[in-house]
């Protein structure tokens, strides 16, 4: 049987809801109270951390640090947009950088080589997880049919609806699940 893995942070109706042996933590559930023991996948809230933060007034802010603690105890994934300023916030490493006190990397991908609809960049900070094993699911590729934000610059795409930038891809919610499971008992 897999070990058991916690979801924080992320849409009862989304990906993780369908995986088993999977613990998830809504937004009502209130995953800052989270004691633990299974490793994690956090997804929190990302405006209060985005290029747009001055206009997030819904989004509370203590729930992207109180996942970074998570991540560093329990072990597992903190999956954010790349360029977050939670990243600088909480002094984790960026890509490319060495491993931090708690041997956490962080790593740059597309949500788009896993099936999303935007090529979404994101950051991956990952604890207790091996760093080859981060490196050999990475997958690059993928086009983007649409954008995230209709700001502007980039490709000249329609943009995704909020609800649909916003989901996981469920193969990428898989693989994020894998990456924590190999962390179960490795952090304390």
């Amino acid at each position: 049987m897999p070990a058991p893995v916690a979801a924080l942070y992320v849409d009862p109706r989304g990906s993780y809801a369908t995986l088993p042996d999977v613990d998830c933590w809504p937004l009502e559930r209130d995953a800052r109270q989270y004691e633990g023991p299974f490793s994690v996948v956090a997804h929190p809230p990302c405006g209060p951390w985005s290029r747009m933060r001055h206009l997030c007034t819904r989004q509370d802010p203590t729930c992207g640090p109180a996942a970074v603690r998570s991540v560093q105890r329990f072990g597992g994934v903190l999956e954010h947009p790349a360029y977050s300023q939670l990243f600088w916030h909480c002094r984790l490493p960026l890509p490319g950088e060495f491993a931090d006190a708690y041997g956490g990397r962080t790593f740059a991908l597309q949500q788009v080589s896993w099936g999303h609809c935007c090529a979404k960049p994101t950051w991956l900070y990952v604890v207790g997880v091996p760093h080859e094993l981060v490196l050999c699911g990475m997958r690059s590729g993928g086009t983007p049919t649409h954008r995230v934000t209709s700001g502007p610059g980039g490709p000249r795409l329609p943009s995704a609806d909020k609800r649909i930038a916003a989901l996981t891809p469920p193969e990428f919610a898989r693989w994020l699940i894998e990456l924590a499971r190999a962390a179960a008992g490795s952090v304390s």
